[in-house]
């Protein structure tokens, strides 16, 4: 049997290794809306401390889903796609929550 790990599972254990690291997802989901400065994507993410959130926007530019727009940042067209995905699992997550409660 091959030790090989298909394209695909490799990919998606990349995103979920990104993804997964705190804060991540909710830096991410603020700026579905459109660019935000450093202070407005800080406070919108519950005033996290400045040196996560310089962290997640570097992972985030290195990851290219984040790029500067003039005093801030906004999502790449790769980071909108992103958004666009998480649409399924967001209603999935809505019905089995209901499902959990009963």
């Amino acid at each position: 049997m091959s030790t090989t790990v298909p394209e695909g599972k490799q990919a998606i254990n990349e995103a979920l290794e990104l993804f997964h690291r705190r804060w991540m997802l909710r830096v991410i989901w603020e700026l579905r809306g459109g660019g935000l400065t450093f202070r407005a994507l800080q406070a919108a993410c519950g005033d996290l401390s400045p040196t996560v959130l310089n962290q997640r926007l570097a992972e985030l530019r290195e990851s290219g889903l984040l790029e500067p727009e003039g005093p801030g940042y906004q999502l790449t067209a790769m980071g909108l796609e992103l958004i666009d995905a998480f649409a399924p699992l967001s209603k999935w997550a809505v019905k089995w929550r209901r499902h959990r409660a009963g």
